[in-house]
């Protein structure tokens, strides 16, 4: 198979062309996804956003390729797509359980008023939970920070601590800028508004850390990236209509 014979010939390679190759591609990996957040956060309009993430997520997998990385070391297998699909729809599950929870007890629905929501219609609604967030935000972050970015620091099929600290830690990077609108979530607010922004942001990044090693986990478990995807799909999208259902009917 193709996929076979690019490992093969990339395992004759003298190690200091491949370790060079593998150098070269982290770099180039994490400067695309510092433009690709800036660009995204700070300067594209709003519509560009899922194809800012899709695009990214392609040149990522290009540079993974380029380093000698089969795809099923980034979490792209086939012949592993059944269980990922298994696992990551279990864990989609098991979040609709602990929002339906969340709604049932009075004391935790504060946790989607969030103001970052706002009204939108159902269709802008349906854009956001189907399209800008899949695409954008989840597509681009399993497969940098679960599949590519672990894989390219050494991560393999046994559970390795340093790659996958140090993706989970440029997954806590990664949010950055997001962090900075935290503060308009009510129970964040209820809970930190006291503390300086810098430091609320410097807690919210560690905590995605922490949920980067958790996404991580359920990518290794479900060997595929499409397993912590469904997850964090259930657990954004689904936490949008959820936040947006509340707003909308205090």
């Amino acid at each position: 198979m193709p996929d076979d014979h690019d490992d093969q010939a990339h395992r004759t390679q003298p190690v200091d062309i491949r370790l060079s190759r593998r150098v070269l591609a982290v770099i180039g990996s994490v400067l695309l996804l510092a433009a690709a957040t800036v660009l995204a956060n700070r300067v594209l309009p709003g519509w560009a956003y899922p194809v800012c993430g899709v695009v990214t997520a392609a040149a990522l997998i290009a540079v993974a390729r380029f380093s000698g990385l089969r795809l099923t070391s980034i979490g792209l297998g086939k012949h592993t797509l059944g269980r990922a699909a298994a696992i990551g729809l279990v864990g989609a599950g098991l979040v609709g359980l602990v929002f339906a929870v969340a709604l049932a007890v009075p004391g935790l629905r504060t946790f989607f008023e969030d103001g970052r929501v706002g009204t939108p219609g159902i269709g802008q609604l349906l854009w956001l939970a189907l399209l800008r967030i899949p695409l954008g935000t989840v597509l681009l972050e399993e497969v940098a920070f679960r599949g590519v970015l672990p894989a390219l620091l050494g991560a393999g099929e046994r559970w390795r601590w340093t790659p996958i600290l140090g993706a989970a830690t440029l997954f806590g990077l990664w949010h950055l800028l997001p962090s900075l609108a935290l503060i308009r979530n009510a129970a964040v607010n209820a809970t930190v508004g006291g503390l300086p922004l810098p430091l609320i942001s410097v807690l919210a990044m560690v905590a995605a850390a922490g949920a980067g090693v958790f996404l991580y986990w359920w990518r290794h478990w479900g060997k595929g990236v499409l397993a912590p995807a469904l997850l964090h799909c259930a657990t954004n999208s689904g936490g949008l209509i959820i936040a947006w259902w509340v707003v909308s009917h205090p």
